[in-house]
Formats: C-alpha cells, sequence, structure tokens
C-alpha cells in the first residue's frame, strides 16, 4: 500500500511542474509533511546513508548561512518570512527517507513516463498561450516563462535519458516527447535554458556512448538532426525575434546606457549586487535587506524599479549570505554532482546509471539558468530541484528500506 501512494505521487511530482506550475509545491510540501507525521508514529524511519546524509549536510549548511547572515546582521525579525522557502529544502533527508521505499526500477520507469506526459502538456499549454491567448512568451502552467522553460526542459532531458539509457524501452515515444518539450522550452523564449539544452543533451550523449555501436550513434545523429530541423522550422520567428531583441538590448545598453531593457536590467541587477557583495563580503546583508537593494538600490541608480533579486543565483545568495552562503550553495550542486560521477564510473547498472544522469542534468540545467536567473527561492524551482536531487540520489547510490509496518 505504501509503495503504491509512492507511485502516485512520484507520477505527480514528475508531470506537475510544466503543466500545473505551484501544484508540485503542494504535492511535495504535503508528500514531507505526511512523511514528517509517519516518522512520528514510528510507521517510517529515515533513511541515513552516505549519499543522502552528504547531501543534507550540504542543503543545511546553506540554510544555516542564511539564517546566520540574519543574525550576524541584527535582521533576524525581519528575515523570519523570508526563511520559508528554506523549509522545501530542509525536507530534503524527510522526503528522502519515504521515497526509500519505493522500488528503483518502478521509480525510474515512472520518472520518465511522467516527464513524457509533461513534455506533451508543455507543448499543449505552450501553443495555446501563444497562438490564441496572445502571449509573447509561453508560461506553461508554471505562470513564469523562464520558470517554465527550466522545468520543461528537465522533463525533456529525462526522456532523452530513458531513451538512451533502456529504462524505457519504447525510445520512439520518448524522443517525440522530449521533441514537444523542446519545442515548449522554446515558445517560453527563455535564451538561458536555450543554452543549456544542447550542454545537458551532450552530457547524456557522453554518459551513456558506451552502450551505443556506431550503427546506434549514426541512427541517433540522424534522429538528432531531424529533431532540430523541426524545431527551428516551426519556431524561427521566436527564435529570430529572441535573438534580435538581445542584440537591441545590448546595442540600447552600450550606446544610450539603456538599463531598463532585458538585458540592461539583468546587468544593471549585477553591478549593484557587485558592489552589495564588495560592502559586505562575509555574511552579506541578509535575506530582506537583499531584497531591499535589489529593488530600491537598482532604482536609486537607475531610476527605474528593480527585482527582489539580482538575477544571478550566486550573486544572490552572496549578497544575502556573502561568501558562506554563495559556497553552501554551490556545495549544493556539488556533492550531488560528486554523487552522479562515482556512479557514473564505477556501475554499469542501468538504473543507477540512470539516476546519476539524472543528477548531472539537473546540475547542467540549474546552474546555466541560474546564471541569468535564480537558483532557488522560487516555490516551484525549489520543489522541483528537491524532487531530481532526492530521487537521483536514491535511484544511483541510495539504499532501499522497507515501510515499519
Amino acid at each position: 500500500m505504501a509503495e503504491q501512494v509512492n507511485r502516485y505521487f512520484s507520477v505527480a511530482c514528475f508531470f506537475s511542474p510544466p503543466v500545473l506550475g505551484s501544484v508540485v509545491s503542494f504535492v511535495f510540501h504535503g508528500g514531507a509533511l505526511w512523511s514528517l507525521v509517519l516518522l512520528a508514529m514510528g510507521r517510517r524511519r529515515l533513511n541515513i546513508d552516505r549519499p543522502m546524509l552528504a547531501m543534507s549536510i550540504a542543503i543545511y549548511a546553506y540554510c544555516a548561512a542564511q539564517i546566520g547572515a540574519s543574525v550576524v546582521n541584527g535582521t533576524l525579525r525581519a528575515d523570519i518570512t523570508h526563511f520559508l522557502p528554506l523549509i522545501t529544502l530542509l525536507l530534503f533527508p524527510v522526503s528522502y527517507s519515504t521515497w526509500s521505499i519505493t522500488d528503483k526500477a518502478d521509480l525510474a520507469q515512472l520518472a520518465v513516463l511522467s516527464s513524457a506526459a509533461a513534455c506533451f502538456g508543455a507543448l499543449a499549454l505552450a501553443l495555446i498561450q501563444y497562438h490564441w491567448v496572445g502571449m509573447l512568451r509561453a508560461e506553461g502552467g508554471a505562470g513564469n516563462p523562464i520558470v517554465f522553460a527550466t522545468v520543461t526542459s528537465l522533463a525533456v532531458m529525462i526522456c532523452l535519458a530513458g531513451a538512451l539509457s533502456g529504462i524505457e524501452q519504447a525510445w520512439k515515444p520518448l524522443i517525440a516527447a522530449a521533441l514537444a518539450g523542446a519545442i515548449a522550452t522554446v515558445y517560453s523564449g527563455s535564451r538561458m535554458v536555450w543554452v543549456a539544452l544542447p550542454i545537458a543533451v551532450a552530457a547524456v550523449l557522453v554518459i551513456n556512448r558506451k552502450r551505443l555501436t556506431r550503427s546506434d550513434m549514426s541512427r541517433l545523429l540522424a534522429v538528432t538532426g531531424a529533431c532540430v530541423l523541426l524545431t527551428v522550422a516551426t519556431t524561427f520567428p521566436i527564435l529570430a525575434d529572441r535573438t534580435q531583441v538581445l542584440l537591441d538590448n545590448w546595442h540600447s545598453l552600450t550606446t544610450k546606457g539603456d538599463y531598463s531593457t532585458p538585458l540592461g536590467l539583468r546587468v544593471g541587477l549585477w553591478e549593484v549586487g557587485y558592489d552589495a557583495f564588495r560592502q559586505a563580503p562575509f555574511f552579506g546583508h541578509g535575506m530582506s535587506a537583499s531584497r531591499a537593494i535589489s529593488e530600491q538600490g537598482f532604482k536609486d541608480r537607475f531610476g527605474i524599479n528593480g527585482l527582489s533579486h539580482f538575477h544571478n543565483g550566486f550573486l544572490t545568495a552572496s549578497v544575502q549570505a556573502g561568501l558562506a552562503g554563495a559556497l553552501a550553495l554551490a556545495a549544493i550542486f556539488a556533492v550531488a554532482l560528486v554523487n552522479a560521477v562515482r556512479v557514473l564510473g564505477l556501475s554499469v547498472e542501468p538504473t543507477e546509471r540512470f539516476g546519476a544522469t539524472m543528477i548531472v542534468l539537473t546540475v547542467i540545467i540549474y546552474l546555466v539558468g541560474g546564471l541569468a536567473g535564480m537558483l532557488v527561492g522560487h516555490d516551484i524551482l525549489d520543489s522541483t530541484l528537491m524532487i531530481f536531487l532526492i530521487s537521483g540520489t536514491y535511484l544511483a547510490c541510495g539504499r532501499k528500506i522497507l515501510p515499519v509496518c
């Protein structure tokens, strides 16, 4: 019974982000809170294996750095409400332990099939929003084009990884789903995620190169080429328009000092953020002060409204909690990547390698996208990050445990 519930929970977690948006946050937190209840009742037990412990230490170090920055700056009371997103991260060991009762092969297959469904759903929403509603950039169910592109690209790469790793034998529907998700990502207009996708594709090919014969590689390259041509053919106006916008933004910034464009806004936020980091390099300014700097500080310097973050994940963490926060945030991805690389170097078991691939893809897409966006601090991004890191770590190198009756 418990494993069956986990299966439905897993489907909701992997399907929801592109299509249902913040529903994934309700699902993930609801599952984690129920897990806490089961732990308190003695019907679950923590699965404290080495990979989970390493990840938990890194995550808790980041949360401690954020709280410590508030203590150092005397802004603990003002920052209390800003600590709420940290709860998602703090639930990592609880959710990991509950997911650990699920059969690994079942979880891997559910992740692939749910991601495939999410890709088709994402494309349907993107087409409706762009062609019928008239939105310039598709937002899917996420309500934000960058967030939509991030979570959809993860679904795309899970489909591709599932097809190449042998997790799901019916590879043609998975390639079709990946193509659908890639087109939906283009409709989002999120250029940094466009950059992340080919890097992630290259990573999947490198990871699975030993499974592919020469004929397999030739066929794969032909399919990939056809998918790229089809994507470009169907979305060329969007690609051309977003590229032209970027060039126009750059021209306005360099010739007129215009910081009101999307590119100018980012550059201005980076300048304000860097200056704020230099003022408090070790422990930062605290969460609430960081938000005030990015909003009011930007307005004071450039005369226009800023944003609640600096459009760079590590810069935002640096202003909030200094080097301590930035390094702790980097450690989360570094520890995850070390776990994955170790498995890829030692294991030949398909499910374990798929889990390690899932981690690598998550790190690539989040880090590349986070260079000009957010890494953490958004409910959908945080919940999705935890889902992929938890399931990837468990599949790659976690220990299965039995539920307590």
